[in-house]
């Protein structure tokens, strides 16, 4: 399956053993028989199709790859975790127990979990759409017990020296001497559950260096806990001098994961937390996979803007996430805490790498839009979106749930109350179940959830398929006009231009939540020359978003009222 040339990459983000789930029950800390889970057969055609249907390309199955949960899995030759180092009950999908097997949550037989999964993978690419899992490479689970590991593979951490703090042959970070010991707190935080094995002790001689960087025998409650730090040859107590001659071990054991799953017919990778792990090793596995696997595309999760150039120039990555640019802007202008004058200044900073730029506004690390954390409205995201999906040839990504207007409410167990939809409980997800019927996949929202759903739905096979989004270039048409004093265009408006020799859209949006604005837009002689138009001919503008057009007299301004949350996604056109 590839990628057509004439579209960008639009991405389904869901949380798997979520998606699929209809019980209602959402006890706290509720078990899988309580609240339910979903399962992989739930991704029916139908569900797949509407999927595709809505926009998307790809879809990233989160929480794939087997964690450490707190369901007994034992009748199956699964050992059970320790409750003492596993978040909520149904754990985290980052704290990775066995890199080559699959969640046996997600499976209806559970002793044919992968041939499931496999099915899956046949079945997505079959409606259409490419697959893309989590590789977690900075961290494993506290008590990695793989199960899978092929033959002649050696496990993680099974040829450790640990009486050594650090050494490049090992696969992890030793505190010789010292015991690991539960977290202060969190045997009282849920003490009240019934949760098997949970007494506060966790056997664990010596301890290990935890996921996000802490060497500490006992870790915080805030701190990932219920993950190890996985070693590439940087001894980060020692000034963090690297040992990459030999290759380190870890390097080629991580580099048979992702070979493992490629063959299995995986389409591409979300790399989880990619800036804790050097960019060396990217360099050096990215490019042993692609030379096997030439189509498949990575994504890093990363926050740090000062690394962005090194881990795609050296590192080789497709595609990068732009939360801490694009995203956070966004949401503050949302909020109305910020004025859409800083888009533009965005924009120019990362121009020159915009294309490998994926953006969001929502995903399972942050607060759904709907919540009262974040907009406490779904429709106050719109004008975002048209942004975010429009503004360059980078990827967009949405994830399940958004388009219906899902809140996140509601304290799940581990998660809280936050205005995120948890990772780390069974749970149902309600706005989204109404959507899906009990597997019909349709039907069951209410008119203004259709509404939502229909208009990012235009959005995104706009995105999708119009030439001058998916490879135009991008012109900023506020930073001008807002200085001309214009009455009413006010920072809350963003107008914005992307072309091509054979597509011209002029983009405007409203962050106004409350008010109409009035407003004209001044198109310099240099950038019609640009795109082709001459003063005093008629054009016509066709909005793609109300299917309606208007008359423009090129070089006059163009005079617009829009509306609270409204689009314009005009394309230019002969009349």
């Amino acid at each position: 399956m590839e990628l057509r040339a004439s579209e960008k990459m639009v991405v389904y983000q869901v949380m798997t053993r979520l998606f699929g789930n209809s019980n209602t029950t959402n006890k706290v800390y509720g078990s899988l028989e309580e609240n339910g889970v979903g399962k992989f057969n739930d991704f029916t055609e139908k569900a797949l199709g509407e999927i595709r249907d809505l926009g998307h390309t790809h879809i990233w199955y989160t929480g794939v790859i087997e964690h450490a949960v707190l369901t007994d899995y034992t009748a199956y030759g699964i050992d059970l975790d320790d409750a003492d180092v596993v978040k909520g009950r149904a754990g985290s999908p980052y704290a990775i127990k066995d890199y080559y097997d699959v969640n046996p949550d997600l499976a209806v037989s559970v002793e044919d979990r992968m041939a499931e999964f496999e099915a899956l993978i046949r079945r997505t690419n079959e409606a259409g759409l490419k697959v893309i899992i989590d590789f977690v490479p900075n961290h494993v689970a506290r008590k990695y017990d793989s199960d899978a590991t092929p033959d002649g593979k050696a496990v993680f951490g099974e040829n450790d020296d640990t009486t050594l703090a650090f050494s490049a042959q090992n696969n992890f970070y030793y505190l010789p001497g010292q015991p690991f010991e539960v977290p202060e707190g969190y045997v009282s935080l849920s003490l009240a559950h019934d949760f098997p094995t949970k007494d506060g002790f966790f056997d664990e001689n010596p301890a290990k260096a935890t996921g996000n960087d802490v060497f500490k025998a006992q870790p915080s409650v805030d701190d990932w806990f219920e993950t190890i730090k996985l070693n590439y040859g940087v001894d980060i107590q020692g000034g963090g001098t690297k040992h990459f001659d030999p290759i380190p071990p870890t390097w080629t054991m991580m580099l048979d994961v992702l070979l493992y799953w490629a063959e299995k017919g995986v389409d591409g990778f979300r790399c989880d937390m990619a800036e804790m792990v050097p960019v060396e090793f990217w360099e050096w596995a990215l490019k042993k996979v692609k030379e096997v696997y030439p189509d498949v595309i990575f994504i890093a999760e990363i926050y740090n803007p000062a690394e962005y150039r090194n881990y795609i120039n050296q590192g080789g990555f497709d595609y990068l996430y732009d939360k801490v640019q694009l995203y956070d802007s966004l949401r503050l202008i949302i909020q109305d805490k910020s004025s859409t004058d800083h888009i533009a200044v965005v924009q120019e900073s990362l121009k020159d790498i915009a294309p490998k730029l994926l953006h969001f506004l929502e995903n399972h690390d942050e607060q759904r839009l709907a919540s009262p954390f974040f907009a406490g409205d779904a429709r106050k995201g719109l004008p975002g979106l048209v942004v975010s999906a429009l503004i360059d040839q980078g990827p967009m990504m949405i994830y399940f749930g958004q388009e219906v207007g899902e809140h996140g409410a509601g304290y799940s167990g581990f998660s809280g109350d936050d205005g995120r939809t948890t990772i780390f409980d069974y749970w149902g997800v309600p706005e989204h179940q109404k959507w899906m019927n009990g597997g019909q996949f349709e039907g069951g929202l209410s008119d203004e959830q259709e509404a939502l759903r229909a208009y990012y739905s235009k959005v995104l096979n706009i995105a999708r398929t119009s030439e001058a989004i998916v490879s135009g270039e991008w012109e900023d048409l506020n930073h001008y006009n807002r200085n001309q004093n214009h009455e009413n265009y006010s920072d809350r408006i963003y107008a914005f231009m992307r072309h091509t020799d054979k597509e011209q859209l002029i983009i405007v949006c409203n962050f106004n939540a409350e008010h109409s604005e009035n407003i004209k837009i001044d198109i310099l002689s240099g950038l019609l020359d640009k795109i082709g138009l001459t003063n005093g001919t008629s054009v016509l503008l066709n909005d793609l978003l109300e299917e309606k057009a208007r008359v423009w007299e090129v070089g006059e301004p163009i005079a617009l009222e829009v509306q609270p949350l409204q689009s314009f996604v005009f394309r230019i056109s002969e009349p």
